[in-house]
């Protein structure tokens, strides 16, 4: 795994959304590690340095969810990286606040940023660490919900979730995809429950 993704939107006005939960991984790693996080050559935060003793960028778009792959796309094509080197770390209204799946590749599951990923890349062929955060009650509109901050009460479950993704991260970097999945995904809900499915091209 060279390249490291969070997904989420740029600004003050977002910080603390369940959108943005991608986001906090990623900079959780970068202050864990000590990656300094600045502006690169388009429109994206990056940092370079050794997660789980791999060599590791980080990379946080600033380019909103909805475009977040033209981001993703310069990077893999500056570091000459593959999209099977790439691992995007973001929220999943279908799976419970708190929960994490861990998957080699996939569709978007309905998620604008996957989405945008996806059609920049042309494959789904990529990993993703999918962050729980609960999906709203009867009558609240999605886009508000991710877009609303966590609830106060709900906060101590996003810690543990986000210090979980963090050290997932450095799993998938120290001992591969394959054995960090077995780790992860042992309390994530069944798979019929996400409309997310496997690819197989």
């Amino acid at each position: 795994m060279k390249i490291v993704a969070g997904l989420g939107n740029p600004g003050e006005k977002y910080e603390g959304t369940r959108h943005n939960a991608g986001f906090v991984v990623v900079d959780r790693l970068a202050r864990e590690h000590g990656i300094r996080l600045g502006a690169g050559r388009g429109d994206f935060l990056t940092g370079s340095g050794r997660i789980g003793g791999e060599h590791v960028t980080l990379v946080l778009p600033l380019t909103f969810m909805n475009l977040s792959g033209r981001a993703v796309a310069e990077v893999l094509s500056a570091t000459d990286a593959i999209p099977g080197e790439l691992l995007v770390v973001c929220d999943d209204v279908w799976l419970e606040l708190g929960q994490l799946r861990l998957r080699h590749r996939g569709g978007d599951g309905g998620h604008n940023g996957l989405a945008s990923v996806i059609e920049s890349l042309g494959t789904g062929g990529f990993a993703r660490l999918r962050l729980g955060v609960g999906m709203p009650d009867v009558g609240v509109d999605m886009a508000d919900f991710v877009l609303d901050r966590f609830l106060s009460e709900e906060l101590p479950a996003v810690e543990t979730m986000i210090d979980e993704a963090a050290r997932a991260v450095a799993g998938v970097l120290r001992d591969g995809i394959d054995r960090t999945m077995n780790d992860v995904n042992r309390r994530a809900v069944p798979e019929e429950d996400s409309p997310d499915s496997e690819e197989t091209s």
